[in-house]
């Protein structure tokens, strides 16, 4: 297929990109800078400009635009996680509608934030939706995708759970003070934390491409567990002991609302909709995961 992928940079880009190439499908690369080479195509999505015509003939489109949640939230980072989902997300649905022939897919990166904080609750697709900020923006996000799916494209909105790669997000930041004796459980550490190996995630992406699947689909592990089952697990993958917890009050001194909202909050959520459609995860059990992830 030929397929344009936005945000091709980061963390998932970076893994996605060479595995589609791999595959031997033409993967084109949306940037906001000037283009440096044939595939590479220019927008703006806080402009508003994105030249549909460069997109005849494109296939399908992976959408991983977004700033980080990963630092401490003030109002202007809120405005931009939320402007950087939604804006680009908009202009690219309302593109991808004007091009002829349409792509056959559209695929949303977004995250299990959507639910809220639930506590012990199992979270499938069919689930509903609480408020918050993330599960304000992950319904912002997913809804700025209308004009492609009324435009007969299918959608395909992910919602995923903590991705485990050493090569960034939660993980990364966490292997430093675990890895000098230092971690333990956040909070009460009964709170669920669902999570995803990058090699499945990937695979899940390769997956929807090509499937018929549409709608928003759990990107995690058919295994959640809870944040004291999560530590316990690292602590073991790099061999130390996980005696130091970090109190709920220490948290959300460090990392204001973000605390409450990414680290102490709860999702159980499970993969139904990609399990039913037969998808396969190669590293479902957190331990061997972890190991996985610390060895690549």
């Amino acid at each position: 297929m030929k397929i344009v992928v936005s945000g091709a940079s980061g963390l998932i880009g970076t893994a996605l990109v060479p595995v589609l190439r791999a595959e031997e499908h033409e993967v084109l690369r949306l940037v906001r800078r000037e283009v440096a080479g044939g595939d590479e195509i220019r927008w703006d999505p806080a402009a508003g400009e994105f030249d549909a015509a460069q997109l005849k003939g494109v296939d399908a489109f992976v959408n991983l635009s977004g700033a980080t949640i990963g630092r401490r939230w003030s109002r202007a980072r809120k405005a931009e996680i939320l402007d950087s989902r939604v804006n680009s997300t908009t202009l690219l649905a309302e593109t991808l509608a004007t091009v002829d022939p349409r792509p056959g897919v559209l695929v949303c990166a977004g995250g299990i934030g959507i639910y809220g904080s639930r506590g012990d609750e199992i979270l499938t697709e069919e689930s509903e939706l609480e408020s918050g900020f993330l599960a304000d923006v992950g319904r912002a996000w997913e809804a700025a995708a209308e004009p492609a799916r009324e435009a007969g494209i299918r959608v395909v909105s992910f919602r995923q759970g903590l991705v485990l790669t050493r090569d960034g997000g939660a993980l990364r930041r966490l292997l430093t003070p675990f890895k000098l004796g230092l971690g333990g459980r956040v909070g009460s550490g009964r709170q669920w934390w669902s999570w995803v190996s990058m090699d499945d995630l990937v695979a899940a992406y390769r997956f929807v491409l090509e499937s018929d699947i549409a709608g928003p689909v759990n990107l995690v592990s058919p295994s959640p567990v809870t944040n004291g089952q999560f530590t316990k697990a690292l602590g073991k993958a790099v061999g130390r002991p996980t005696l130091v917890p970090f109190p709920s009050f220490a948290a959300r001194t460090v990392f204001g609302e973000m605390a409450d909202e990414a680290l102490l909050s709860s999702q159980r959520a499970l993969p139904a909709r990609l399990l039913d459609a037969g998808f396969k995860f190669d590293h479902p059990d957190l331990d061997a995961a972890l190991l996985h992830a610390l060895e690549k």
